[in-house]
């Protein structure tokens, strides 16, 4: 039978992470995300896995590659300056070919910054915040019932592509309580993993590293990771739309963004603006096509975040030539969460009433 409870967003992350197989959890504590590793410090000991409150943040990540080059199941999660400090671990596993699951409940920045929630962050997750050639697979939920079940999602994801995999939320997702539907129980079948350093035991030896010195050698591998990078924009792009066949206007949002925008869409729709909306779920691979073939009929988007304008540099270069692609933006601090009022507001300001 299903179970619906009512808790934070941070708790449904660290519920489906238990639900999910993870065992292993190393991180460090800094608010709004506090509240993941206080619920598995309780649990995970019971069900014979292991926390550890590492000394810092780049200990944690250099925990998760242990565990992971070891097949484990694992995950850390932190926020901004303590996400800062792990992307030269990500860049490691990444080169390294190693799952494994990264939180980041957003609070604002740069530098030291503040707790009020942020999209500041949106550059660092999906351009790559560490050296090289490497991308991570993006996650961003808008509730606390996606907290959960993108959770599920970042594991598949990394153990499919052997790539560390984030989930990107922010402060007021992670403190918010909703009702959120829990999976019942169900036997995990994980997938297969030769390539873990479990010990020779009469078969060749395992090599999981990121340094490359024959001739030529570094530059396959980088090849290979693009490959696998192009792969996942063919195989696993989450998106939702709404109302976008006859609009006139396309909201373009994320996480607790595209929430908000929901409520000014049917605002705008009750007033007659022919107004539709995008949310991408997957910041990377990021569903450039929708927005392609959205931007043939419709030459306006209006991108709307949480930051002084990320997100809206890859909708400029998804949508087709000629669209006119509009920014608001609230950078993050005190009350930086932008209301359904505010944004309709906005879409008033560009949109062109229909002659119809």
């Amino acid at each position: 039978m299903l179970k619906k409870v009512f808790i934070k967003g941070n708790e449904a992350i660290a519920r489906a992470a238990v639900d999910a197989g993870c065992r292993y959890y190393f991180g460090y504590p800094i608010t709004p995300q506090s509240d993941i590793p206080e619920y598995l410090s309780k649990v995970l000991p019971k069900l014979g896995g292991e926390f550890i409150q590492a000394e810092s943040e780049i200990a944690s990540i250099n925990m998760l590659m242990g565990a992971s080059a070891a097949g484990a199941r694992s995950m850390t999660s932190s926020s901004g300056p303590g996400i800062s400090l792990k992307q030269e671990g990500l860049s490691y596993m990444a080169g390294s070919e190693l799952p494994g699951v990264v939180v980041n409940v957003a609070r604002c920045g740069p530098g030291l910054g503040g707790i009020a929630p942020s999209q500041a962050e949106y550059f660092q997750a999906t351009k790559g915040g560490g050296h090289g050639d490497y991308r991570l697979i993006v996650l961003a939920p808008e509730s606390g019932q996606e907290m959960y079940d993108l959770t599920f999602k970042a594991f598949d994801l990394a153990d499919k592509y052997r790539n560390p995999a984030m989930i990107l939320a922010d402060g007021m997702l992670g403190q918010m309580k909703e009702p959120v539907l829990l999976q019942p129980p169900r036997k995990m079948d994980l997938p297969d993993k030769d390539w873990v350093l479990s010990g020779a035991k009469g078969r060749p030896q395992n090599i999981i590293k990121s340094l490359y010195l024959g001739d030529k050698e570094l530059e396959r591998h980088t090849w290979q990771l693009w490959e696998k990078y192009q792969r996942m924009k063919k195989e696993d792009v989450m998106f939702e739309a709404r109302e976008i066949k006859d609009a006139r206007l396309i909201i373009a949002a994320f996480g607790s963004c595209a929430r908000i925008a929901k409520s000014t869409l049917r605002q705008a729709r009750a007033e007659g603006l022919k107004v539709g909306l995008i949310r991408p779920i997957t910041l990377f691979p990021f569903p450039e096509e929708i927005f392609r073939q959205a931007s043939i009929d419709t030459k306006m988007f209006l991108t709307i975040e949480m930051n002084t304008g990320q997100m809206v540099e890859d909708v400029r270069l998804s949508v087709s030539p000629g669209t006119v692609v509009y920014f608001y933006g609230r950078p993050p601090g005190a009350g930086s969460l932008p209301s359904p009022d505010e944004i309709l507001r906005e879409i008033k300001k560009v949109y062109e009433p229909s002659s119809e």
